[in-house]
C-alpha cells in the first residue's frame, strides 16, 4: 500500500492548525511524548484555514495527520477533503474558547448589547439615514444615554492575533446583525456589510495592545474606565483586579461559556485522519489521551491550561466517538 510504505519512513505524528488550539495540543502531544514511549507529536500552528487546506489535501506521509480547528469544518472543506481521496474523518470536539470584555473593579460595571459595542468599535457606522458614516461616538453615553458618560477606549488584539478573528466574528458580526440599518445592507450589499463589521475604529477608541494580554491589565488597572479584550483564562487568572462585562445579557462565566449561554463562546475541534490510524504509530493512542480523563475532566490539565472543557456528558459522547473512530457525517454548511 503506498501509504503504508510512505508511512514506514515517519514514526512521528504530524498536527497542523489553529493557533487557538495550538497550546492545548502542545500540552497534550508532551503528554502523549512523555507516557506513552513514542516520539512527542509535532504541532504546527497555521491557523485553522490553512490547517483544513493541509490536512485535505490527501493521504500519505506527506500530509498531516490531523489538524486543530477553532470552529467547526466547513462544508467546502469537508468536500475538498473527499475529492482528495480523504474520505474518513473524525471530528473530536474538545472544549470551548471563551472571547470577554473585561474592565476594572474599580470602574462603573458596565452591560451591553453587542450592538451597542458594535457602535463603539466600528470604524463606520450607520448614521440618521441608514448610511454609513465615520464613527461618531467619542463617548459610551452617545451610543445610549443609559451608558456611563466617559471616553470610549477599548485594548484589544492586533490583527495578527487569532482572538482578533474571534473578535471579528464573535462581537462585531453578531453585533452589527443586531441594528436593523446594518440588517437592512446585509441583505442589499453583502459586500459593504462585512467590511463594516470587519473594520475597526483608527481614531484612538480602539487601541491595539499587542500580543501581551500583561499589559492589557496593567492598563485597566491604571485606567478604570478603560475595557481590556482576551480570553477567558486570563480575566480567570485576574479575577482579583478585573470583571468581565456582560454582554447580552450572559455574564462571561465557565458555566455560561460552556453551555453556549454567552456569545462569545465557540467550540475547539481537533479533526483525525483515520485513514492514517494503523499506519502511522500511536495516532488513535494519541486521540484517546485528547480524551482522556487526565486531560479533558473538569479538573483535567487542559482545564489548568485554561481550556473551558466539556460538560461531562458532552465528554462522554465524544469518548465513544473517538474510542470508536467513527467518521463524521458531512457538514450543512
Amino acid at each position: 500500500m503506498l501509504i503504508a510504505g510512505h508511512a514506514e519512513a515517519r514514526d512521528q505524528i504530524r498536527i497542523v492548525g489553529s493557533s487557538t488550539v495550538y497550546p492545548f495540543t502542545t500540552t497534550v502531544a508532551e503528554q502523549f511524548g512523555k507516557s506513552s514511549g513514542m516520539k512527542t507529536p509535532v504541532v504546527e500552528s497555521t491557523g485553522t484555514g490553512g490547517g483544513m487546506k493541509l490536512f485535505c489535501a490527501g493521504v500519505g506521509v506527506g500530509h498531516p495527520d490531523a489538524t486543530n480547528a477553532s470552529r467547526a469544518m466547513k462544508k467546502s472543506e469537508f468536500e475538498d477533503c473527499q475529492k482528495n481521496g480523504v474520505k474518513d474523518v473524525v471530528e473530536i470536539k474538545v472544549g470551548f474558547d471563551g472571547l470577554t470584555l473585561a474592565q476594572s473593579k474599580q470602574g462603573p460595571a458596565m452591560k451591553l448589547m453587542l450592538g451597542q459595542l458594535f457602535l463603539a468599535l466600528a470604524k463606520e457606522v450607520p448614521g440618521s439615514d441608514g448610511k454609513l458614516v465615520a464613527n461618531p461616538h467619542k463617548n459610551w453615553s452617545d451610543i445610549d444615554k443609559s451608558l456611563p458618560n466617559v471616553k470610549i477606549e477599548v485594548l484589544g488584539p492586533p490583527p495578527t492575533s487569532g482572538t482578533r478573528d474571534s473578535l471579528h466574528e464573535l462581537f462585531m458580526e453578531a453585533g452589527a446583525e443586531q441594528i436593523p440599518a446594518m440588517k437592512a445592507l446585509k441583505t442589499a450589499d453583502k459586500k459593504a456589510f462585512d467590511k463594516a463589521w470587519k473594520t475597526l475604529r483608527e481614531d484612538g477608541a480602539y487601541v491595539e495592545a499587542g500580543e501581551n494580554d500583561n499589559v492589557i491589565v496593567q492598563k485597566l488597572e491604571a485606567n478604570k474606565n478603560a475595557f481590556g479584550i482576551f480570553g477567558y483564562s486570563f480575566l480567570e487568572e485576574n479575577a482579583a483586579k478585573l470583571r468581565g462585562v456582560l454582554l447580552d445579557g450572559a455574564e462571561p462565566n465557565y458555566d455560561n461559556i460552556a453551555g453556549g449561554k454567552y456569545k462569545g463562546s465557540r467550540p475547539l475541534f481537533v479533526y483525525i485522519k483515520k485513514q492514517h490510524v494503523g499506519v502511522v504509530p500511536g495516532l488513535d493512542k494519541f486521540a484517546l489521551e485528547y480524551v482522556s480523563n487526565k486531560a479533558l475532566g473538569e479538573d483535567g490539565y487542559l482545564a489548568k491550561k485554561g481550556l473551558v472543557t466539556l460538560p461531562k456528558k458532552d465528554l462522554e459522547a465524544v469518548r465513544k466517538s473517538v474510542t470508536g473512530m467513527a467518521p463524521m457525517q458531512a457538514p450543512s454548511s
